[in-house]
């Protein structure tokens, strides 16, 4: 899976991009990432790529020019192609998207990450300063994301996240395929709505602090039973929403 993304500050990217699984997707060929220094695509001695907002304002706002003229260089077929917010591509059924990261975005999840992973490309707007020029949202992004409920001071950070979520779905990233089918928002977990349950490994006891019997007996039924209720205990502990969502969809 290729991965493009678009920003003023490519060289941030160089740590989360040289470590972990990331690397070794790279260097085994899984993941291709290339990145995009948005001032490449202006016309000024000064290289602008932002201006203040109409009607005035705090911060400054990302011009719509380079943006657009970045993602129709990389993808060509976007030339004269206008989006409205939503839209699967430039045609329907395409494997590239076009994603802005936007703290007024819809909220990334696992879901939304599944369904990235089944894309051939993905296109990343870092947004900066104060946020971006709507047109870029309405007619150039597929999707408007946010990483969460809160702010930063740009989207190369929340850039790195989805990526590096997104690639640990894609066959043959990960050593074992079932980590992310089993973890704490894979699809079998997310089914039931609950996280991962507790894990433990060697020493049996530190410091006085013992690991549960079950994991220690060797009996697969009790453990599996273990993890099925210490998940579900877990989860009504530290994310009782997740459960509400599941019984939502349940009475829908």
């Amino acid at each position: 899976m290729r991965f493009h993304i678009v920003t003023i500050f490519p060289e941030f990217f160089a740590g989360p991009l040289n470590h972990g699984v990331l690397k070794k997707a790279m260097d085994a060929g899984k993941v291709e990432v290339l990145l995009h220094d948005l001032r490449t695509w202006t016309s000024d001695r000064h290289r602008t790529v932002d201006d203040r907002p109409f009607g005035g304002g705090e911060g400054m706002l990302l011009k719509p020019e380079p943006l657009f003229e970045a993602v129709e260089t990389i993808w060509p077929e976007r030339v004269g192609v206008a989006q409205e917010a939503g839209m699967a591509g430039a045609e329907a059924g395409t494997r590239k998207r076009v994603v802005l990261l936007s703290a007024q975005g819809r909220r990334f999840d696992q879901a939304m990450a599944r369904r990235f992973a089944e894309c051939d490309e993905l296109l990343l707007i870092c947004g900066r300063y104060e946020g971006v020029d709507e047109r870029v949202a309405e007619h150039l992004a597929d999707d408007e994301i946010s990483v969460g409920d809160f702010v930063l001071s740009g989207g190369e950070l929340a850039a790195a996240m989805v990526v590096d979520v997104v690639a640990r779905l894609i066959p043959g990233v990960l050593g074992n395929e079932a980590s992310s089918v089993r973890e704490s928002f894979g699809s079998s977990t997310q089914e039931l709505g609950v996280l991962d349950c507790p894990q433990y490994t060697r020493p049996a006891e530190f410091r006085g602090w013992k690991v549960p019997d079950v994991l220690l007996s060797g009996n697969h039924a009790e453990v599996r039973g273990w993890r099925e209720h210490t998940a579900r205990e877990k989860t009504v502990r530290m994310r009782p929403d997740l459960l509400e969502k599941v019984k939502d969809r349940r009475e829908a």
